[in-house]
């Protein structure tokens, strides 16, 4: 039987629209990728990637690739403030007992891997425009794009994350909504006692803590209120941080000691996003963050992206009606992606008042991890 789509737009270059497009070209399905920017290429801070991410990327066979350039490893330590040790927690091997249940990367190497696997698949790709428009209908949609050319295919995939012009443009009105807190990211030289990401509590902010990228670098963070940016004023970011974070030790208290007014600071509030209804309008379907947007408390966003992109192929490489193949898959991922965002929130609202009867972060994380072990 003919299958759904001979030809597909994939809207986004970034880690779910990369693997997407990836996954659907290596099925033989004729794949254009659309990226807004006009310098496609990997950029951005530390990322933790968790072993059901792993799995999606051996599926399209760049895992080793991936683990190669980043540190793995397969526990977690939590401490408190000054760096004294709480507990040493094994990590749920999520992607199987063949995968490390955690790798620390740089984002923009794990983007350049992916920017490679796209290529070597034959994806066709065109940057620095966006879609402006479409036209659905039933034979297939045209995708009108700001450059004044378009593009024909059988299925539209919006994997423009969280701030989604695909998804308003279908019609969805759900918007990302804050949590409650704010996130600080740096980088920084690796300690040579940082051999898994370990987390901190009961200090200045909700929550620090780091994980390793590599062999010279780790990735930092810190968990604090959300604060008014224009409160800032002119200030360095790294200033702000260094007085937010004074009060951590151990490790944490190293990487601090390097952070000068000069250093480069990702600061930006946590929101959060989940659309329960249909994820599709017609020849259009939007994936990944558009749909669902968890706070980093998991270390699971990366994770449900690529799975959903990898299932996306598996089933639209399959016989079927394109209406009833996207349903399927918008029903058989909500569950899991439900699960993540809501034990996600749950730890926020932990975190932001710990008072609570009956908090229990370490088992709501441990549960929530080890129900994603089965594959998607």
């Amino acid at each position: 039987m003919k299958r759904a789509v001979d030809k597909v737009v994939v809207l986004g270059g970034g880690i779910t629209g990369s693997v997407a497009a990836t996954a659907l070209a290596q099925r033989g399905i004729q794949v254009t990728l659309i990226e807004k920017v006009p310098e496609w290429r990997g950029v951005g801070h530390g990322i933790t990637v968790q072993g059901n991410a792993l799995r999606a990327f051996e599926r399209i066979g760049v895992v080793d690739d991936v683990i190669a350039q980043a540190y793995p490893f397969n526990n977690i330590r939590l401490l408190t403030a000054d760096g004294s040790q709480i507990a040493d927690v094994p990590a749920a091997h999520t992607g199987g007992d063949h995968l490390p249940s955690t790798i620390g990367s740089l984002r923009s190497s794990l983007q350049e891997i992916l920017l490679k696997a796209v290529h070597d698949a034959g994806v066709q790709v065109r940057v620095g425009v966006h879609m402006t428009s479409y036209d659905d209908d039933t034979e297939g949609v045209t995708v009108h794009l700001s450059d004044g050319t378009s593009e024909r295919c059988d299925l539209v995939v919006g994997a423009d994350g969280i701030r989604s012009q695909t998804r308003a443009m279908i019609g969805i009105e759900d918007q990302p909504r804050p949590t409650g807190m704010s996130i600080w990211r740096i980088g920084a030289p690796r300690p040579e006692a940082m051999t898994c990401a370990e987390v901190y509590y009961g200090g200045p902010a909700y929550k620090a803590g780091y994980s390793p990228i590599n062999q010279a670098e780790c990735y930092a963070y810190m968990l604090d209120e959300p604060l008014d940016r224009e409160s800032f004023g002119d200030r360095p970011l790294g200033e702000i941080l260094l007085e937010r974070s004074e009060g951590y030790g151990g490790l944490w208290g190293q990487i601090r000691d390097t952070i000068t007014a000069d250093t480069v600071v990702n600061y930006q509030w946590i929101e959060w996003l989940l659309v329960e209804d249909s994820w599709h309008r017609g020849r259009v379907v939007i994936i990944g963050d558009a749909v669902h947007a968890c706070p980093p408390l998991i270390a699971q966003g990366a994770a449900m992206c690529s799975e959903d992109a990898v299932v996306l192929a598996e089933m639209l490489d399959g016989p079927g009606e394109l209406d009833d193949l996207l349903q399927a898959f918008a029903d058989r991922r909500l569950p899991r992606v439900r699960r993540v965002v809501e034990a996600s929130m749950q730890l926020v609202e932990w975190e932001i008042h710990p008072e609570t009867p009956g908090a229990d972060p370490g088992r709501v994380m441990a549960e929530t991890l080890n129900s994603l072990v089965p594959p998607p």
